[in-house]
């Protein structure tokens, strides 16, 4: 558990964070909330001790360990991929070490009946139950299990880290930090640099994680997902929330009323306090209770609301021009670079007016086939795009293609057209480019101000398809939230690669799944997709790769499929009697699993104690290993 106290971090004559106090216990799963630039990512900088605050302190137990993920670094590119991430058991490796030194001096020394010759004994022996705590055994597998999560394949264990992009960096530090199972974990924003499937699997790690967790997101569903409690950073202060983000969203919206509420009483009292000392100022019979009103307003705590809400903004796409009625058409189109083929017999009809999506692991084609839609790479097969179409493309590239001597006003009043000019500033201020940031030349932007920018500037742009890779990454929930409404008001067509289940929630009727050289068509929503495929998660995507079989269009029946026999009365009760011993077994195994838990802890709680034997830690490596063989039949039962 860490606490911290009456912390305050002052910007200029701004306080990002004004005394704020709060404690992470052990196990909680929490999300910090708040507009971008409330000071998010200071507090985890605050907390990892990379940055000192103005006043108060945050207090960390001894043996505490901290493991925290930026939104940006510069990884190491000197070693493979595996062994970048084998480094995150160098306290492994230093035990290993000590232990190989004190068995070196136990086979040299002959003194068998000294004190210092049984000292070594014991030593050695504390060492090796030291290890086994650690699982120093299972490093090699307990890396690959992690990195194949994260969406690596085997074949990119030995491949230099230099040969990835950033974003597979990012994952090989973020490998090397849930490898060393730090007390409490610190992601900043962990999903920009995952793919739909990797992303589950995080939320099933975060689940079963032993420490605490402490993070940044965007991504809605992730947050739901993953965590339990909601801490929202507001005008320097903080609200508290036990409750995930959709909850906290409501609770939240509830204390912004009665706040408003409170407000508005305040400001009438301080007005009429006001207008009683301008009316009898210079009346010396009312002088007494003019001086009383005076120190009674200099005593008033000023009631602060956050910014107005811009949440129910709508922006609104120009008309689409009218195009033909398939926009786009694939017969058998393929791509492959050299002897690596990405995609082949890609089968495709996409109607005017639809919204799909593509989604999969990375590097399973879905920005190459794009780029092949957008006619910026070669390909086999048959691509046509139909009678009038005009494209709107965003990718991560159209940010530096803005003219950089322009404000971020004028970038966006070049294109506006009709009576969206008059909103220009409202639309700004939705993504995150109010007040005197509007006025910034964009030379000046980072990256992500710029992706936002390119964002907006293409949403004014009158088209008919809007292709759109990888869209949210750099936006808030208040901006997703503004152009997920305008996608689904778009009268056009579009396609939108993401990783952000969602935003896609409700926006796409149709979802193609790339994997395995191929590209599945699936009828519905993101969530009608995972359920056709029997997943609660999509990390088992990949496991289920080879059972796949594509959805046949509804006109067109396949005489050799055939259908799957309907059960019988008595098969079915079958089924549901073994369902039932099903469930229950994965029950008592549960109970098991947190009685050892139980006494894990009792166990821990006496090794942060001086005064223990070493046979407490014989016994902690045998509950370790009970709990280790109980998850393994927990997790056959569950998937069979």
């Amino acid at each position: 558990m860490i606490s911290v106290e009456n912390l305050s971090v002052i910007f200029s004559d701004r306080a990002l964070f004004d005394k704020v106090s709060y404690v992470v216990n052990d196990k909680d799963r929490i999300a910090l909330a708040g507009k971008n630039g409330a000071g998010k990512s200071t507090m985890l900088k605050i907390i990892a001790g990379l940055q000192t605050p103005t006043s108060g302190r945050v207090n960390i137990p001894s043996g505490y360990t901290i493991g925290y993920l930026p939104q940006t670094m510069i990884p190491a590119d000197d070693t493979t991929v595996i062994d970048e991430v084998m480094k995150a058991f160098s306290h492994i490796n230093e035990i290993e070490a000590e232990l190989e030194r004190k068995n070196q001096e136990l086979c040299e020394r002959e003194d068998y009946e000294t004190e210092s010759y049984q000292k070594l004994i014991d030593d050695i022996s504390i060492l090796n139950e030291r290890l086994a705590i650690m699982g120093g055994q299972d490093k090699t597998a307990a890396a690959e299990k992690t990195l194949m999560g994260l969406g690596f394949l085997r074949s990119d264990f030995s491949r230099p880290s230099s040969e990835f992009s950033g974003g597979w960096r990012m994952r090989i530090e973020l490998a090397k930090i849930l490898l060393q199972h730090p007390s409490l974990l610190l992601l900043d924003e962990p999903t920009n640099h995952l793919d739909i499937e990797s992303i589950g699997w995080l939320e099933n790690f975060i689940a079963n994680y032993s420490g605490a967790v402490l993070l940044v997101s965007h991504d809605r569903a992730f947050l739901d997902a993953a965590t339990n409690r909601t801490i929202e950073i507001c005008l320097g202060k903080i609200y508290d929330y036990k409750a995930n983000y959709s909850k906290y969203v409501e609770l939240r919206k509830e204390r912004r009323e009665q706040q408003m509420r409170a407000y508005l009483n305040q400001q009438k009292e301080i007005k009429d306090t006001e207008e009683f000392i301008e009316r009898f100022r210079y009346k010396a019979t009312k002088s007494v209770q003019v001086q009383s009103r005076i120190k009674a307003l200099e005593k008033i705590e000023r009631i602060e609301i956050d910014e107005e809400d811009n949440s129910a903004l709508r922006l609104k796409f120009p008309p689409a021009p009218r195009s033909g009625s398939y926009p786009v058409i694939m017969e058998g189109v393929g791509k492959s670079f050299g002897s690596h083929k990405v995609f082949d017999g890609v089968e495709l009809t996409i109607e005017r007016g639809q919204k799909v999506a593509f989604v999969g692991k990375n590097g399973e084609g879905k920005s190459t086939l794009v780029k092949c839609i957008m006619g910026e790479l070669e390909h086999t097969g048959e691509l046509k795009i139909g009678h009038n179409v005009k494209i709107g493309y965003f990718a991560q590239n159209q940010a530096s293609l803005l003219d950089e001597t322009q404000t971020v006003f004028e970038t966006i009043d070049n294109v506006a057209v009709g009576d969206i000019r008059t909103k220009i500033r409202d639309i700004l201020g939705a993504f995150m480019f109010g007040g005197e940031a509007s006025d910034k030349k964009v030379k000046v932007l980072s990256g992500g101000e710029r992706s936002r920018l390119a964002m907006i500037k293409l949403l004014l742009e009158p088209v008919n398809l809007l292709i759109l890779d990888e869209p949210t990454n750099h936006l808030d929930m208040m901006s997703k939230d503004v152009l997920k409404q305008a996608i689904k008001e778009f009268d056009g067509t579009a396609i939108i690669v993401s990783h952000d289940r969602e935003f896609l929630d409700g926006l796409v009727s149709m979802v193609y799944e790339f994997g395995g050289g191929k590209v599945v068509p699936h009828i519905g929503g993101i969530y009608d997709f995972l359920q056709d495929k029997k997943i609660a998660n999509l990390q088992e995507l990949e496991r289920n790769k080879t059972l796949q079989k594509p959805i046949q269009s509804p006109q067109k029946s396949n005489p050799d499929v055939k259908k799957e026999p309907q059960l019988s009365y008595e098969e079915r009760k079958e089924q549901q009697r073994r369902q039932q011993r099903a469930d229950k077994a994965v029950a008592e195994i549960e109970k098991k699993i947190s009685d050892k838990e139980a006494e894990i802890k009792a166990l821990e709680e006496k090794m942060a104690s001086s005064n223990f034997d070493n046979a407490i830690f014989t016994q902690y490596a045998t509950l370790k290993k009970e709990i280790e063989a109980l998850e393994t039949e927990w997790m056959y039962l569950v998937k069979s």
